[in-house]
């Protein structure tokens, strides 16, 4: 695993509409440190705000003639729905400067990804659980927050991007339902013994184990249903074949992967990330093993179909992130109640950040007499964190600062916190937190693995009638 990197802010923007396929909700279990501390942390990106808008207008136009594609279990999944999420798809590729697939090969796919978003979102509606207005304000906020913009300039660039207020945050909502219904039944069942640690351990440090490599890996992924008849996995096995060929013979790996490939690490070229090789499945493990950067592998079969791989870069690794980045940051929080408003203390925050700038307020001071945390007696000071210590919102916002800097009032799911970066620095892990940096990365895994299982038996045990193809 490699060290930890800041959100900076200046990574490529994903449009909104696919960026809700990326969001994670947040956590549901307790909290630490100030009542800051996650199980997880998800940044998200807007597009800029020269994004072109979408071509709306095709789509409405075709109003009048919607009509249902394909039923899942009982529920439609219209022309309209298709349409619109294709012209988001190929906006997105269009805004990163990608060849759009053909819709020949692109409607096939993404069909089939709604077709599981609505297997999912059916489970997590069927088990009860809810996600409150207050659930979705507070994502909405931490969208824009992430992105250091207010609530209106997130609602222009909406708006440009050809979507609807209140239809984002009704995905929003379901991307939340189904995220808390994944935690519930497989997230929080991944457990990772002491046993596992020591043994990881011992790999790591003997070098025995392909888990002691970095790896980064290019990968394009050829669909196919679970039950897949002979002619449809004849019929992927040539055509991965032929793009296999095409990349052996030079062609730009990160464009066939936007042009062919449906994994989620299309719109990075392919790219998984560098990342201890514990962390890829074992089967990519096995088949990259033996190879050396710029070699390919494949196709090789999984659950979710065929994949050719390339090796981007491979080097042996030692204890993951036995030296990570850790900031020393402070706040104020101001907690909501039913006669205090997140609109009056972020007024009053704001307030308290041109004071400061200004000279005429000091910060801790501020801390002291406003803050509602237990850092308040400290002048808000929350000392040296690691990466993971604060819930995905704060720390996102924390990241993109810069030292001395001040953030905008910040809404997380404690209240509204006006944050400043006082200095950041490399620090070596102890062996307690080498050990949980593993437990981590361990249980990372494990959930991977469950939940692809998880979402393959929705998807299995969904009914799914077809009646007529999208135009």
């Amino acid at each position: 695993m490699t060290k930890h990197r800041f959100f900076t802010g200046f990574a490529p923007a994903k449009p909104l509409a696919t960026a809700l396929v990326l969001l994670l909700a947040l956590p549901l279990t307790g909290v630490q440190a100030q009542g800051l501390k996650p199980s997880g942390a998800s940044s998200l990106r807007l597009p800029s705000a020269s994004a072109s808008p979408a071509p709306t207008g095709q789509a409405s136009g075709q109003q009048s003639a919607d009509f249902i594609v394909v039923v899942v279990n009982s529920e439609p999944i219209t022309n309209n729905e298709v349409r619109t999420k294709l012209m988001r798809t190929e906006l997105q590729f269009k805004q990163q400067g990608l060849a759009i697939p053909p819709r020949s090969e692109l409607v096939p796919q993404l069909l089939e990804r709604m077709i599981l978003d609505k297997a999912q979102l059916q489970a997590a509606q069927a088990s009860g659980l809810k996600v409150d207005d207050s659930a979705v304000d507070a994502a909405v906020l931490s969208i824009a927050s992430q992105n250091q913009i207010n609530l209106d300039e997130l609602r222009r660039r909406l708006k440009a991007d050809g979507i609807d207020y209140q239809q984002f945050r009704a995905e929003l909502r379901d991307e939340l339902l189904v995220t808390r219904l994944r935690q519930r039944e497989v997230e929080s069942k991944a457990s990772v013994s002491e046993q596992e640690i020591d043994q990881y351990l011992r790999d790591q440090q003997s070098g025995a184990s392909a888990s002691a490599n970095m790896l980064n890996l290019g990968e394009i992924l050829l669909p196919l249903p679970e039950n897949a008849t002979p002619e449809q996995l004849a019929a992927q096995q040539a055509k991965a074949q032929k793009v296999l060929e095409r990349a052996r013979a030079g062609g730009d790996f990160a464009a066939l992967a936007a042009e062919f490939s449906a994994s989620k690490s299309r719109g990075e070229g392919g790219q998984m990330g560098l990342r201890s090789a514990e962390r890829y499945p074992p089967l990519f493990v096995e088949a990259t093993k033996n190879l050396r950067a710029g070699e390919l592998a494949g196709p090789v079969r999984s659950g979710a179909g065929l994949h050719i791989l390339k090796v981007l870069e491979k080097k042996q690794g030692g204890v993951p992130d036995a030296v990570v980045t850790q900031t020393h940051a402070r706040h104020i929080l101001l907690r909501l109640r039913p006669k205090f408003t997140e609109a009056a203390a972020v007024e009053k925050l704001a307030a308290f950040k041109k004071r400061i700038e200004a000279g005429q307020a000091d910060f801790a001071a501020l801390a002291r007499e406003n803050s509602q945390d237990g850092s308040a007696k400290q002048g808000g000071d929350l000392g040296w964190a690691a990466p993971g210590m604060f819930v995905p919102e704060f720390e996102a916002t924390m990241n993109a600062l810069g030292p001395n800097q001040i953030s905008e009032p910040l809404v997380s799911r404690f209240g509204v916190h006006l944050l400043q970066v006082l200095e950041r620095r490399e620090a070596p892990l102890s062996e307690r937190e080498q050990r949980e940096t593993v437990r981590e990365l361990l249980r990372g895994k494990k959930q991977n693995e469950a939940y692809a299982l998880w979402a393959q038996e929705l998807r299995g045990r969904a009914y799914v009638e077809l009646r007529e193809l999208p135009q």
